[in-house]
C-alpha cells in the first residue's frame, strides 16, 4: 500500500500522539533510559497502524505489538502490516 492510500487520522489522534512524543516519552526515557527494542517505536507503530487499518484494527495491532515488548524479546525491525485490498483474502 502506498502512502497515498493511508487514512489521515483525525486531529484528536494526531494531538494525542504528538503530546505523547513531546511530554510522556521523554519522561519515561528519563526514568528508564533503555532504548526501544523495536523499530519503529511502539508509538510510531500504533500511529501508523491506526492510520493504515482504522481505529479498531489499528488498536488491536498496537496492543499486540506492546505485548511483544518485554525484556526477553529479540526486537528488531517490525513494520506495520499492509492493509488488505478490498476483495483479496
Amino acid at each position: 500500500m502506498s502512502a497515498d492510500t493511508e487514512r489521515t487520522p483525525g486531529w484528536p489522534l494526531r494531538a494525542a500522539f504528538s503530546g505523547y512524543k513531546l511530554v510522556v516519552s521523554p519522561v519515561l526515557h528519563a526514568i528508564s533510559p533503555t532504548q526501544c527494542k523495536f523499530l519503529p517505536t511502539c508509538s510510531e507503530y500504533a500511529y501508523t497502524a491506526m492510520a493504515r487499518h482504522g481505529m479498531v484494527r489499528g488498536t488491536v495491532l498496537a496492543v499486540r505489538r506492546i505485548a511483544r515488548c518485554h525484556p526477553f524479546a529479540e526486537g528488531g525491525l517490525d513494520p506495520v502490516p499492509e492493509a488488505r485490498q478490498p476483495g483479496s483474502r
